[in-house]
Order: C-alpha cells, then structure tokens, then sequence
C-alpha cells in the first residue's frame, strides 16, 4: 500500500514537472481596441496558433499610441507597434527599443474620381488636408521629394492639419480638394470611389527607397529581447502566420469584420486589399538600408523637433535575430 502510495505521489510530481516545463510564456502585447494589430491577435486566438507556439498572449489595451510608448517605457508591455523615426530618437536619447518591421502598408495623396488633378504638382493652388501635424512623416517625406522638383507645398498649397478620421470626413464632404492620410482612411475613401493621387510607396522610391518599406513594426525593448529571444522569435513565427491567413482567406475578413469598423463590403474589401499589399516579405537588411536612405531625409527636413540630435539612424534599431531573416 505504501508503495502504491509513492509511486503514485511520484507520477503526480511528474506531470506537475512536466506541466511546468511546458506551461505557456506570457507576453504582454500594447494594442489599440480597433486597431490592426487587434485583427491579427484575433485570428491568432481564434485558430489557436498561441496555443501552438506555446505563448501565452496578454493584451493591453490602449486609447492611443502614446499610451502605448508610456506603456512599453514604463514596463507595463512588452511589446507595441510605432515607427522606426521613433524608436531611433528614443536611443539617442538612452532608451535601448528595437524594431522589427510589421506592415509596409503605406497613405496615399486622395483626390475625388472627377478630379482634374493627374499628378502632385498639380496640388498647387489646391486645398491639400493634412493627417497628423506639421512633422508628421508622410507630410514631411512627401514636401521633401516634391522639392525634387521645385516644388514647395507648403507655400504653393493651402495645408489643413488634422486628426485622421476629420479630414477624411472633409475630403469626403468635398471641402478639401485633396488628402495625405493613412492607409487605412484612403482605402475608406477608395471604397467610395476616390483614387489615389499618389501612394508614399511612390514617393520613397523618388527619394531613393528601393522597396516598399515597413514603415511601422513591433517594438520591444532591447535588452529584454535579448533575454528572451525564443519568446520574441515564436510570438513573430506566430504574427506570420497570422498574416499568412488573412492574406489568403477572404472568409476570415468577414469573421473580423466587426473590429475593422468597415461600414460596407467595399470599405472591408479595400481594407483586406490594401492590408495585404502591405504585409512585408523583404528581407530585414534591405528594409535597414532603405530606412537609413530616409532617416536622413527625415532629419534634414524634420529636424530636431522630430529626430532629435542623431542625424543618421541608430545602428542597433533594427532587430536582427530572428530566424530566416
């Protein structure tokens, strides 16, 4: 009986062993509540693929994407998406974040279908709205190439700044003639029947970006990437694979249709069209050396206010140590 006893209490401290060892690792993800990397989170729990990657996803939601800097500066998250300008500046300044690119899905110059306006010098004399501020990036990447060709928009054109989902509104409504905004409100705007102008993937190219650059990726912070770099490399395995689905299923948009916001099959539509022309497939060196071309045209005509003192991008921004990369 007795021996029966141990055996018995043996097996128990086993499986408790062997439950330990495989007990799924928690990661803590900073994430807006409509924002993309919500769809994709959604499609990985869904399908189960963080049960298979042995993860264990924690979500923290956010109202803003400067809620999720203090986030992840704070130690509350390990990881968020912002843009490569952004995490250089912070090591500039002593805050050791990495970058590891997320979507190359890029805004685009808006007009309406019955325009007359064919090309961006023909925004002279127009009302051009303006997503962000003075240095948001697409702003500034967009002054700097047309400058290329003599042109300055910011005294040729009347320029409106604004929050986003405002000035799409606007455009929408007709009192702007054109709109620089993100992706995913041109491709709202799209569904409605306007056409792009221009897309910024047209634009970096004239400043010598040689691909479609992932202009915002996941972010974490450096040393502790370092310490868990199976965490890092299977949450990134299991992102892909996501991307993967969404990129070849058009049944898996109508079941994350809800967190989209799509007001209609086209608005969703344009947004799984233009999700998946953004999923990056370049290869992590080629994405450093286009960003490196356009940091420095950021800091030219950004300035401090925007990149702070390093006039060329931070050596270690780019994350370097995942598999197949």
């Amino acid at each position: 009986m007795i021996d029966c006893v141990r055996i018995t209490l043996a097996a128990a401290l086993a499986l408790m062993q062997v439950s330990t060892c495989f007990a799924a690792e928690t990661i803590r993800i900073a994430a807006q509540k409509t924002g993309t990397l919500a769809w994709e989170l959604a499609v990985i729990r869904s399908h189960g693929l963080d049960q298979k990657a042995n993860l264990s996803i924690d979500t923290v939601e956010l109202a803003s994407p400067e809620a999720g800097k203090i986030a992840l500066r704070a130690g509350n998250a390990d990881v968020m998406v912002s843009d490569w300008p952004w995490v250089s500046r912070e090591r500039s300044l002593g805050a050791k974040l990495v970058f590891y690119p997320y979507s190359s899905a890029l805004g685009a110059v808006m007009v309406a279908a019955a325009s007359p306006m064919k090309t961006l010098a023909d925004l002279k004399g127009h009302k051009l709205a303006v997503a962000g501020g003075a240095i948001d990036k697409n702003w500034l990447l967009l002054q700097a190439a047309l400058k290329q060709d003599g042109i300055d928009l910011k005294s040729q054109a009347t320029i409106v700044y604004g929050a986003p989902p405002l000035l799409a509104a606007k455009t929408l409504g007709g009192e702007m003639d054109a709109t620089l905004n993100y992706w995913n409100f041109c491709a709202a705007l799209e569904a409605k029947g306007f056409r792009r102008l221009a897309g910024m993937e047209d634009v970096l190219q004239k400043l010598g970006s040689k691909g479609r650059i992932a202009m915002i990726g996941y972010v974490f912070d450096e040393a502790w990437a370092n310490a868990h770099k199976d965490l890092v490399g299977r949450f990134i395995a299991t992102t892909r694979e996501a991307k993967q689905i969404l990129a070849t299923s058009d049944a898996e948009w109508d079941t994350i249709a809800p967190l989209t916001g799509a007001v209609d099959a086209a608005t969703l539509h344009a947004y799984r069209d233009r999700y998946r022309e953004g999923i990056p497939r370049r290869p992590i060196a080629d994405e450093e050396q286009d960003a490196r071309v356009l940091y420095r045209v950021l800091a030219e005509i950004g300035g401090r206010e925007l990149v702070g003192s390093a006039k060329e991008l931070d050596p270690g921004t780019f994350y370097q140590a995942i598999a197949g990369d």
